[in-house]
């Protein structure tokens, strides 16, 4: 936003929490302001009469389907009806955690015809998600799919005409869209607060066996107490490997490697606040530096984006990093950077820096004539004249309260908010392959060393450009 005078700073204060959180349906956010600290507001408790009930069923009970289901129960007039994994020892916890009445099954398409279920949450490993969600929305199923939406983005073209054909409500799990706090960066984007972006990056480093993907492998698994056969499905026909089943992240075969798994998230929340389809261009390196397991993935990965001039953006880079083996601990970073100040986004706030056009014409000034120099001083001001000094601090805080269930709980809440009303999804189908499609370009640059070019207007991959 060109700020002319300190009453238009007054105003906008006034003013911000309230277009983007309306247009998107978040929570608003505070006037309150103290030291430059803005508080986020919490979405006010919504009622639920008895007849808006909405019975769920889950179709993968790993960690992160146990995840969805409990944050999902977190909302008013929700109810799990039914849980299906190819493991049997899932099979059991699920009924621990959600009651011995609960319905499991090995075979999803069970879950499919109950009459009982109105929504699935597909949290199944990546190279099963299109089928189950074609097969979930042509039985009349509601489905809220975790990212990455498809393996591969010429997949994702069939969700966006299934979900078309059949009225369903489609959610892809990228939770960060239904953030507070991503809203908030939305809005002063867009009332240029920051200026013109010209660059982002997002890093995202694990110290962790846990977040390298070495997920628990129980002490019963066989052939005999998984499905492995059904696992497979169109992957590559192998014998049994439980580190396959239930380390599926550190093999091509099932899943899409750390760009997948993490830069899905990053290209979200980035086309969120931006309003952008996407790059048009994607390089990325890396290699495998420590984690000599036995996977064909990168645990270190580097990924460069190239985004177009668009009606809703100039043009600007991306840069994105991964390192499953930081000695610096775990370290997470967002930060859009604009031509008059950025915005640093966390898990519980973001940050806003003010940093206006340099007031003076350059260091060589002085080296030339004093009549020239006065010339020169002249030119400059016409073209950047001196802003008026702000109100307040030239950086902003914005935080969420402490009570805030969290951008996933306010996901399934928009979720449900669209089955009930018909209420658009913050991230449909098309939203979804925007954001998957680019990470496949990652992989493929990664695995053969080439520069890989993405339509984001179509959808599609293409020669390099």
């Amino acid at each position: 936003m060109k700020e002319n005078s300190g009453n238009t700073r007054r105003s906008f204060i006034r003013k911000i929490g309230t277009s983007a959180a309306v247009a998107t349906g978040l929570p608003l956010v505070s006037n309150a302001r103290k030291s430059g600290v803005l508080l986020l507001e919490k979405r006010d408790k919504q009622k639920i009469a008895a007849n808006d009930r909405i019975r769920i069923a889950v179709i993968g009970t790993g960690g992160m389907g146990i995840g969805d289901v409990n944050t999902a129960l977190m909302v008013d007039g929700i109810e799990v009806v039914a849980a299906c994994d190819l493991y049997d020892g899932r099979l059991v916890r699920a009924r621990e955690l959600w009651g011995k009445e609960l319905f499991t099954t090995k075979d999803y398409r069970e879950i499919l015809e109950r009459s009982d279920v109105d929504a699935v949450i597909n949290a199944t490993t990546d190279h099963w998600h299109q089928k189950i969600c074609l097969d979930a929305m042509e039985k009349g199923k509601h489905v809220y799919c975790e990212k990455p939406m498809v393996q591969k983005s010429e997949d994702g073209h069939a969700i966006i005409g299934m979900q078309q054909k059949t009225g369903s409500v489609f959610q892809v799990g990228s939770q960060y869209v239904s953030s507070i706090i991503h809203a908030k960066a939305k809005e002063l984007i867009h009332a240029g607060e920051i200026g013109e972006i010209n660059f982002a990056e997002a890093q995202i480093d694990r110290h962790s066996a846990r977040g390298a993907w070495q997920y628990t492998v129980p002490l019963d698994a066989s052939p005999e107490t998984v499905d492995w056969d059904t696992y497979l499905g169109q992957a590559p026909n192998r014998p049994w490997d439980p580190l396959r089943f239930f380390r599926w992240r550190n093999y091509r075969d099932y899943g899409t490697g750390v760009a997948g798994d993490l830069y899905v998230h990053m290209l979200s929340m980035l086309h969120f606040v931006t309003g952008s389809k996407g790059p048009n261009r994607v390089m990325a390196t890396g290699g495998l530096r420590y984690w000599k397991d036995g996977r064909d993935v990168p645990d270190l990965h580097l990924g460069l984006f190239d985004y177009p001039e668009t009606p809703e953006h100039p043009a600007f880079n991306l840069a994105l990093r991964t390192n499953l083996v930081s000695g610096g601990g775990d370290n997470f970073l967002f930060r859009i950077v604009g031509s008059e100040g950025d915005i640093s986004i966390g898990f519980t706030g973001l940050t806003l820096r003010k940093t206006p056009f340099p007031k003076d014409p350059g260091m060589s000034l002085n080296s030339f004539p004093e009549a020239m120099q006065e010339a020169i001083k002249a030119d400059h001001y016409k073209k950047y004249p001196p802003k008026a000094s702000l109100v307040g601090p030239s950086e902003f805080e914005y935080k969420v309260p402490s009570d805030y269930k969290g951008d996933r709980y306010e996901h399934f809440v928009n979720f449900f908010d669209s089955i009930r009303s018909g209420k658009t999804v913050v991230e449909d189908a098309v939203f979804g392959l925007r954001a998957s499609g680019p990470t496949e370009a990652g992989n493929i640059s990664y695995f053969e060393k080439k520069t890989v070019g993405w339509d984001p207007e179509r959808m599609k991959l293409t020669d390099q450009v």
